[in-house]
């Protein structure tokens, strides 16, 4: 609960409540890394995210501690090492769907544009994805890559071979309305 009213507070501040908001239902956000000697991926179901599809601002909000990884060890070290989650207990996206037509049930090309915050960096960022509107349902996924250098994610050398320096990213929300 206290995730939601956090993301409440992040987004509509500037532009008030509408009749069109939306909270996602079921979140998955994923990362893979095809390192030389090893593929790594985790997933991470428990996103936080609203979306106004009346003015298109949208945010998300992730604990990097809810990312699960096939080997415990994985999950050890990108928490302790690499994310360093106590640290930076939150990462999260805040920006504006741009390039839709809501009354369109297709699937429409969208981009997200706003800030990105990894790690304690926030930076710019122009995001690909689709959309789609079904009903009281609206469906966003993307694919993007993220460099772990602009994010101060540092890799010891001594494994520079098991972890690529620039991830896959995988987004997909369901939406439904929020109740008033």
């Amino acid at each position: 609960m206290i995730r939601i009213l956090w993301l409440v507070l992040l987004i509509f501040p500037f532009n008030g409540f509408s009749q069109k908001r939306y909270f996602a239902e079921k979140s998955y956000i994923s990362f893979f890394s095809e390192g030389v000697i090893e593929q790594i991926r985790a997933d991470n179901t428990k996103v936080t995210s609203i979306l106004d599809l009346a003015s298109g601002e949208i945010a998300y909000l992730l604990n990097p501690k809810d990312f699960q990884f096939e080997k415990k060890l994985m999950q050890v070290h990108f928490n302790e090492k690499y994310m360093e989650s106590e640290k930076y207990p939150r990462s999260s996206f805040k920006g504006k769907l741009v390039g839709y037509d809501a009354s369109k049930t297709q699937v429409q090309q969208v981009k997200a544009v706003g800030k990105l915050n990894i790690h304690g960096v926030t930076r710019d960022v122009d995001i690909p994805g689709t959309l789609q509107v079904e009903g009281n349902t609206v469906t966003l996924r993307s694919k993007f890559m993220v460099k772990l250098e602009d994010y101060n994610i540092k890799v010891p050398q001594i494994v520079w071979q098991n972890i690529a320096q620039e991830v896959e990213v995988t987004v997909q929300f369901t939406y439904r309305p929020t109740t008033n």
